[in-house]
């Protein structure tokens, strides 16, 4: 490790907390439907969607209204993405003749990017036409992301309200988010990595001649465009296989730390909103206090295992950090921080290789998607699933004071405690369910590149990255076959909305209640005590159900390794 490593971590977290209120204040606009300055170009365009569609943004949504119309979108969403693949071959913007893509993979491909997990079986670059990934891949970039944070501000709702019977109204929580929030980021993104050296062209090849005068094929295409929402929106799906690794998608350091900035600002800004619409600023510290404790921890075990490198390479005589996997223009130190940053956040764009970490150093990846997006999480996804395990750990502070638990001011009572535990119990009964079919059956052992406890962990991270709508993967998987697209897709679909209705109906739930003021007796929730019970209950709770699985996977594959065996 390095004193400039350390000072690229310390620089990335200070730039964050710098951007929290800012964007903080921004996202509580559009919490609140308040006009902003960009209302006097986009307003009349929201208002002919609006029209357009019929929908009255100012009829709320009951719980289960919103939860159904959100439902509907999504599915629509999915048969127009699935459609656009399958017919491929018969629409524009296919210079290159690429064929429709098969059934199984359609699916997977749709449902990965409905879910906002961006899975990728496929090289993007020689499977998919300039329109399937615009109409049919960007899209999804901007409404899931959009969906994530709609929904986070329904349950902000179901804690801020008072007796209330709605949540807000999905569709105007969508159009102004995207409206307002990530279209006019992006358009500025996407100009500044056009600058920085990031194609934006509909050519889709380019021939050229290498020094040894050797005829080459360059992918090119509209990237900038979807490596900009592919950051902001915690999406992760590359336009190129390597994604952010290949210089068309990320070009140099100042690129590389912007990119993550960016997939943290959003979730960043939530937690502050979050403590504004409560009326209570220090809530929204206290839960990115938490999120931070476990993040800066996952670093520093990712950045030490890597700066360490392997001693069975040292021992031949191949000193240093490990390398293998990971751009130069980048290194150790800046591939570890992203590692840990876009699983933190479940984004899923990769510039290394995680099959490449070591064996520790690729747990850390694992273990975050594991939590349940709760380290950062994905837009609005972290922040609600980090609020279900509030919802636990305070239920918990109840039973320790001998006193009905009490969250900002709303009672949690036996209903919000069973649906969080119904929703976080999936990750796990997926997880672990899938990854032991897979691990059993033909068709899943033929997937893994290794064998043993790395092949284990490739399987395992699989599934893991599916149901935790990250995307991301332990490269060696080769996951393109109709067990592994079907699995994976039932996965991601499992691992999106079976955490999210339970969610909308503790929102509702909530909203419905009276407000009860802080006593003498209530547990604090803002200080060092309450971040020491949150991240207690998300290692508890999310953490230790993976811990045999780890066992089996990683560990085993540290222990071998420092034991001198290659597998």
């Amino acid at each position: 490790m390095t004193w400039q490593g350390w000072a690229l971590i310390v620089v990335f977290v200070g730039i964050l907390l710098a951007l929290t209120k800012p964007m903080g204040l921004w996202l509580h606009a559009l919490y609140e439907g308040r006009r902003t300055p960009l209302h006097v170009v986009l307003g009349p365009v929201e208002r002919g969607f609006y029209k357009l569609a019929g929908i009255d943004p100012t009829v709320e949504q009951s719980w289960r209204r919103y939860a159904v119309h959100m439902l509907l979108f999504n599915v629509a969403l999915l048969l127009f993405t699935y459609a656009i693949l399958r017919l491929q071959a018969f629409l524009p913007l296919n210079a290159s003749g690429m064929p429709g893509i098969a059934p199984d993979g359609a699916f997977n491909i749709a449902t990965s990017f409905t879910t906002n997990t961006n899975w990728q079986w496929y090289s993007g670059e020689v499977a998919l036409s300039n329109l399937s990934q615009m109409l049919g891949l960007t899209i999804h970039n901007f409404l899931s992301a959009a969906t994530g944070i709609a929904l986070a501000f329904a349950l902000f709702r179901g804690f801020a309200r008072r007796e209330a019977g709605s949540i807000g109204n999905f569709w105007a929580d969508c159009t102004r988010i995207t409206l307002y929030l990530l279209l006019p980021i992006c358009v500025i993104y996407s100009v500044y990595l056009i600058a920085a050296g990031v194609p934006q062209t509909l050519t889709q090849q380019v021939a050229a001649t290498t020094m040894e005068g050797a005829r080459q094929t360059i992918s090119m295409g509209p990237i900038a465009s979807q490596e900009a929402i592919k950051m902001l929106g915690t999406n992760g799906g590359g336009f190129l296989n390597a994604n952010s690794a290949h210089p068309f998608e990320n070009p140099d350091a100042l690129t590389n730390l912007i990119q993550m900035l960016s997939i943290f600002a959003i979730g960043f800004g939530l937690t502050w909103c979050f403590g504004k619409t409560v009326g209570n600023t220090k809530q929204g510290w206290a839960i990115l206090s938490a999120m931070l404790v476990l993040f800066l921890a996952g670093v520093t075990v990712t950045y030490w295992q890597e700066a360490a490198g392997n001693p069975i390479l040292h021992q031949l005589g191949v000193a240093g950090g490990n390398m293998e996997g990971k751009e130069v223009r980048f290194g150790v130190a800046a591939s570890s921080l992203f590692a840990v940053v876009t699983t933190a956040a479940s984004c899923g764009a990769v510039n290394a290789m995680h099959d490449s970490f070591t064996a520790l150093g690729g747990m850390i990846p694992l273990f975050n998607i594991q939590l349940g997006e709760v380290v950062v999480g994905g837009v609005g996804a972290g922040i609600y699933g980090f609020l279900l395990f509030a919802i636990l750990a305070v239920f918990v502070a109840g039973l320790m004071v001998g006193r009905t638990p009490e969250y900002v001011g709303k009672k949690i009572e036996g209903r919000e405690v069973k649906l969080a535990v119904l929703a976080i119990a999936i990750l796990p009964l997926v997880i672990l369910g899938f990854t032991a079919i897979a691990s059993v059956l033909p068709a899943g052992l033929a997937g893994p590149l290794n064998k043993g406890p790395h092949g284990f962990s490739e399987i395992l991270y699989a599934f893991t990255s599916a149901v935790g709508n990250n995307g991301s993967a332990f490269a060696g998987i080769t996951s393109g076959t109709q067990f592994y697209n079907g699995m994976l897709g039932v996965a991601m679909w499992l691992g999106r909305f079976f955490v999210i209705v339970p969610m909308l109906a503790i929102a509702g739930s909530l909203a419905a209640k009276k407000y009860t003021p802080e006593t003498a007796g209530s547990f604090p929730t803002t200080g060092p005590l309450w971040v020491g019970l949150l991240v207690g209950t998300i290692l508890i709770l999310g953490g230790l159900t993976f811990l045999p699985s780890l066992a089996l996977g990683p560990i085993a594959d540290h222990l071998a390794m420092i034991g001198g065996t290659l597998s």
